[in-house]
């Protein structure tokens, strides 16, 4: 990569993390994660510092479910000599069209998922994000966003059994291969995991009844996507800068950079 290359810069704002992504125009070439409640510390600006480097940047994209946290990045780009942001909604989305009530109402990581997605496997298809909650989002054949699923995180789910119950732990959760649980960690293991496929299983299969679609194609990303996809072959494939693809793909479609025609187009 040449330092005269045009860089992105990229920031996926969670509830929880906020994830950072450097990217080319034809691919996110590094990425970093920091927690969103860091956002204002002085160590976010110096974590930033190193994932640049020497490297110029033209910009900052970003999509956020954390409006204070919005207007952090915002403070963020202007110490770090950038324009204001363009930050992923409803109003800014390129490539994936909308059929769905209250656009407003998506969330905006999950339009830079469809985005992705379309471009990289086609549609349609499923995106299957697990984060603090698991989201399915829908592309239809017709490449437009059409809805999906919310259902709550893995690890949501193991740490509200910690908090609401009097013996049970907080758990590091790894795969486990028996469905007989040895010990009290184990058993919420195998629950945790075993069950958490189940779900997304049977949620997947009602996906495809309803929409009727020989071809749809399930794509993973977020945390806990390698885990659980691994015991899941209705997940295809795993993408775990997904939604820092979207957002570059997005800042792509705003603006003229050397190759970004051709970059856009790319699909695996």
């Amino acid at each position: 990569m040449k330092a005269s290359s045009p860089l992105i810069l990229l920031a996926d704002i969670g509830n929880t993390h906020t994830h950072f992504g450097l990217a080319s125009v034809e691919r996110v070439l590094q990425a970093r994660d920091v927690r969103t409640d860091a956002l204002s510390k002085p160590s976010t600006p110096l974590a930033l510092k190193r994932l640049v480097g020497n490297h110029p940047v033209c910009g900052l994209c970003l999509c956020s479910v954390v409006p204070k946290a919005t207007l952090q990045m915002r403070e963020l780009a202007a110490g770090l000599g950038l324009p204001r942001p363009l930050e992923l909604d409803h109003r800014t989305l390129r490539g994936v069209g909308i059929e769905y009530p209250r656009p407003s109402s998506i969330g905006p990581d999950r339009l830079a998922n469809a985005v992705a997605a379309k471009v990289l496997v086609g549609a349609p298809v499923v995106v299957v994000d697990f984060g603090t909650a698991v989201t399915f989002d829908v592309v239809n054949k017709a490449g437009n966003y059409v809805g999906g699923i919310i259902a709550p995180g893995l690890a949501a789910m193991t740490e509200y059994l910690h908090e609401k119950t009097a013996l049970l732990p907080r758990i590091t959760i790894r795969d486990v291969q028996s469905v007989v649980g040895k010990s009290t960690v184990e058993a919420m293991r195998i629950g945790a995991v075993h069950g958490y496929r189940g779900l997304v299983r049977e949620l997947l299969r009602e996906l495809r009844a309803e929409l009727n679609s020989k071809q749809l194609r399930v794509v993973a990303t977020g945390g806990y996507a390698a885990l659980i996809a691994k015991g899941l072959p209705e997940i295809e494939s795993v993408f775990p800068n997904l939604t820092l693809e979207g957002l570059r793909l997005t800042w792509l479609a705003h603006h003229e950079l050397p190759g970004a025609r051709q970059a856009a187009g790319k699909r695996i």
